[in-house]
């Protein structure tokens, strides 16, 4: 925990009741949780790509494949590096009050790692199907690859966003409050209201 510098960082800001320094922390163990997920595939896929290049097979690649290869190879290279650097980060501002902005940083960081891990995933199918089938299977299946990820990655959490507002706006129950019926509104008069009416009527007549 980072030394608090002032009383503003001490004050709670948030519906948690946390100061600042705290909401900082918190959000910056939410991003090592992530970026450990990702960096399971990013690793996963840079064992496979590395292995590649030692098989038999490999000298028969034509220049396309090849291409493909070193492309994916690097954006693999990339995608780790990007997801690695927070963590690089935060070691070399550690216990210097700029925790906010790491976190800022590193959540920068991050997403565009998820980017450029989208295009090592395409590059990858892409070469695989390329080599096992033929070129045309290889681009489909790289594009239908691409279309998954942004649908997952960027479509979807939109569309969760947006159903949570819409159910924000609605009330509890789903449905509206049912109305009034008239009649009992009606039937609902005040005190001052009958004695109103009762000062208004007319004098009883008597018989002589």
């Amino acid at each position: 925990m980072e030394h608090l510098d002032s009383g503003t960082e001490r004050r709670p800001c948030t519906a948690r009741n946390e100061t600042p320094l705290e909401r900082a922390d918190r959000n910056f163990g939410e991003l090592l949780q992530e970026l450990r997920v990702t960096q399971t595939g990013v690793q996963i896929l840079f064992a496979f790509l590395l292995s590649l290049a030692f098989t038999q097979r490999f000298p028969s690649l034509d220049t396309v494949q090849r291409a493909t290869y070193v492309a994916t190879l690097l954006l693999t290279v990339l995608a780790a590096a990007l997801f690695t650097a927070p963590a690089a980060l935060h070691r070399s501002l550690f216990q210097r009050g700029a925790k906010p902005r790491i976190v800022q940083v590193s959540s920068r960081l991050a997403t565009a790692g998820m980017r450029v891990l989208v295009l090592a995933f395409t590059g990858s199918v892409m070469l695989v199907v390329d080599v096992t089938t033929d070129r045309a299977g290889g681009i489909a299946a790289s594009a239908a690859t691409f279309l998954v990820c942004l649908g997952l990655w960027w479509l979807l959490p939109r569309l969760v966003l947006r159903a949570g507002l819409t159910g924000e706006r609605q009330p509890a129950g789903g449905s509206p409050e049912p109305a009034r019926p008239a009649a009992r509104v009606s039937a609902q008069r005040t005190p001052a209201t009958v004695r109103g009416a009762a000062s208004h009527r007319e004098p009883p007549v008597h018989r002589r």
